[in-house]
């Protein structure tokens, strides 16, 4: 069945007015110093390929998907211990077969560079010394930890779950578990037992690998009940490693696995073997597992951080992020690179509101990456960051996770130094990497991405399937990439994969946002186009909180839904209709508040929980998450349902109601 879809937003920047203002221009230095005018050159001396700029690189590496990928192998140097027999056996989507035949392992090239004592990775946390681990230090901890789980009877295709802050520890932990062939799945431990137990019970793990406690804002928090609650719950493990506390006598201390040091040993895989699991927001039931490969990954990473964010061995690559979010994945992804990353356990927020640019200056970031929100934040607070922070080893920041409004770019611009490329990407959990974003080679409009980057073929398309040029129309991808996930878990006939990406438009994958392409090849992305939830760019599951809050007594019904404002902000109501006319709202709410604390997660806790009378559905008993949504954007009832195919027309009249007393409240 085709989703329900919502009417795309007016577009913004690249239609309606002129050219907007450059705010970066690449420096010849720059270009010259580039990976990517590096493989420009290397594709002319070695098959002959001559490309003048960076939109015509763009266009062979999507009209010439074998070759191109081809060079991304061999231009990196991809070890593999058998070869491929075709680069793409099969194109069609879904179902695109990549570089069958080779065998190779993602966390051996991690550590190909592990020979020196450079630091691999900075740990930093809210109120302790920075600590760095060298790449002899990084390398000996997984070569130990890998070794122990092969005695524990971990192997190939077995389950190992973390349940860890942005630590080293869950790098080792990662590391570890594919360089035997055993597959990793995270969650944050800022999770509640509830919300893990939907995402690892479905994996069947061997193996928990879990922190005693984590630190942030100031704060620690114990998460051993936790942990016990995921071992009674998790009827399959077998061991329990704990970081931290390991004081009972029936689980494994982290510490004691990982020294003394070891040389590690990589078991190649198949290039499509399963690397890591990562999770949907879950907003049509429990959230899917996403399962990508070894191989896929392994190129996307090696191209996209390395051609297009442009990382170099010199670099210190900081991006703020949870264990929960793929641009964890993406910046362990830097270590292919020879970076060195950089880990914060901790709030960006922490002790002031400008505590993440101060972190990034006293580690000398090149490459921050963070959340547009978080951007915002600091813009509407009135930091200064010239000021108060010394950014000068600042190169690319990257905004990313929901659209920056075009005040955020203008701060950002004002506020870093002249060099500093703003590099805002837009990506996806469902291949772990950004489809869209900057380009050494280009300059930066304000309000606009860059470029689509190399080897992704999106587009933006009508409701009929049609390209758009200058025009909001649904984002897309025409061609299949490596990192397309391999299938989601539980999906043996590929049914839920084929209703998730490409239900919409048949062969063509579809992203769920909304996207302007202009004529000069700069795009926009204006938000979701589906229901799902993006808060600060963490995607969230509307069927999680409604788990977790139907199952109070005091709740007959609940709807949550989430709109993207104008300057940026990001507003998410919940409504809830009381089993009982006569519960006091104030305590309504705060027995729905603590719900969504303990068994999911802070983040998911709403910006406003509003008694409503009733909850409208289609006649199959779905809830109409997306219009409401255009309802409470203004939309009039009329033009987002048919009277005949809602249960309760009067209720979506409720709604619009109160939307219009919202915005005439001058609430946006």
């Amino acid at each position: 069945m085709t989703p329900v879809r919502a009417d795309p937003p007016n577009a913004p920047n690249v239609a309606g007015r002129g050219v907007p203002e450059v705010i970066w221009q690449p420096s010849a230095e720059a270009v010259e110093h580039a990976n990517v005018t590096r493989f420009m050159a290397w594709l002319e001396a070695e098959r002959g390929v001559h490309v003048q700029d960076y939109a015509e690189l763009w266009r062979w590496s999507v009209r010439s998907l074998e070759e191109f990928w081809d060079a991304v192998w061999q231009f990196f140097e991809v070890r593999a211990a058998a070869a491929p027999r075709a680069v793409l056996a099969d194109r069609t989507m879904p179902g695109a077969r990549w570089f069958e035949g080779a065998e190779l392992s993602y966390p051996e090239h991690v550590l190909r560079f592990a020979a020196d004592d450079r630091p691999a990775i900075v740990r930093v946390s809210e109120d302790q010394p920075d600590d760095e681990i060298s790449w002899r230090e990084l390398r000996g901890a997984v070569g130990a930890l890998s070794a122990a789980l092969r005695d524990m009877g971990v192997g190939p295709g077995d389950r190992v779950v973390g349940y860890l802050p942005n630590v080293p520890e869950a790098v080792i932990a990662m590391l570890a578990v594919t360089a035997i062939g055993a597959v990793w799945a995270a969650c944050a431990p800022d999770f509640g037992t509830a919300s893990v137990i939907d995402r690892f019970a479905q994996l069947e793990p061997k193996v928990l690998i879990a922190a005693a406690e984590y630190r942030f804002g100031g704060r620690d928090h114990d998460r051993r009940q936790v942990i016990e609650d995921l071992r009674a719950a998790l009827g399959t493990l077998e061991r329990t490693i704990v970081v931290g506390d390991a004081s009972t006598p029936d689980t494994t201390g982290f510490a004691s696995l990982t020294a003394p040091a070891r040389e590690p040993e990589f078991t190649p895989m198949p290039f499509e073997h399963p690397l890591w699991i990562l999770f949907s927001s879950g907003t049509t039931g429990i959230p899917k597992g996403i399962v990508q490969s070894h191989g896929g990954i392994l190129l996307e990473h090696l191209k996209s951080l390395g051609l297009c964010l442009d990382l170099h061995p010199d670099d210190t690559y900081f991006f703020f992020s949870s264990t929960s979010w793929m641009a964890w994945n993406y910046l362990v992804g830097g270590l292919l690179h020879g970076s060195t990353i950089v880990l914060y356990e901790g709030s960006p927020t922490h002790p002031g509101v400008d505590g993440l640019w101060e972190h990034a200056a006293r580690v000398g970031a090149t490459v921050l990456g963070m959340g547009s929100a978080y951007a915002m934040a600091c813009q509407k607070a009135g930091v200064h960051l010239r000021e108060n922070h010394d950014l000068s080893r600042l190169r690319t920041v990257i905004p990313t996770g929901a659209p920056l409004p075009v005040t955020g770019w203008r701060w950002l611009a004002e506020e870093l130094p002249g060099r500093t490329r703003i590099d805002s990407i837009c990506g996806g959990t469902d291949v772990c990497t950004a489809f869209i974003g900057g380009s050494p080679l280009l300059p930066v409009y304000e309000g606009e991405i860059a470029c689509r980057w190399l080897g992704i073929a999106a587009d933006s398309f009508g409701a009929d399937g049609s390209p758009l040029v200058g025009e909001v129309g649904e984002f897309v991808m025409t061609e299949p990439m490596p990192s397309m996930p391999v299938a989601l878990w539980n999906d043996p006939d590929g049914t839920r994969y084929r209703e998730a990406y490409f239900d919409t438009f048949p062969g063509v994958w579809r992203q769920g946002d909304w996207v302007t392409i202009s004529e000069r090849g700069t795009l926009v992305v204006s938000g979701r186009s589906d229901a799902t939830l993006n808060r600060g760019g963490v995607r969230l599951g509307s069927a999680e909180i409604y788990g977790a809050v139907e199952r109070l007594p005091e709740v007959l019904d609940s709807l949550v839904v989430g709109l993207e404002q104008p300057d940026g902000s990001y507003y998410m109501p919940l409504f809830v209709v009381p089993a009982d006319a006569n519960q006091q709202p104030d305590d309504l709410r705060a027995a729905v508040i603590a719900a969504i604390r303990s068994q999911l997660s802070p983040r998911y806790v709403p910006d406003e929980i509003v008694i409503a009378p009733d909850i409208p559905r289609t006649l199959t008993g779905k809830k109409l998450e997306v219009p409401v949504k255009r309802i409470l954007n203004g939309a009039a009832v009329e033009a987002v349902a048919a009277p005949g195919a809602v249960d309760k027309p009067d209720a979506l009249r409720w709604f619009e109601q109160f939307g219009r007393s919202r915005m005439a409240s001058g609430v946006e």
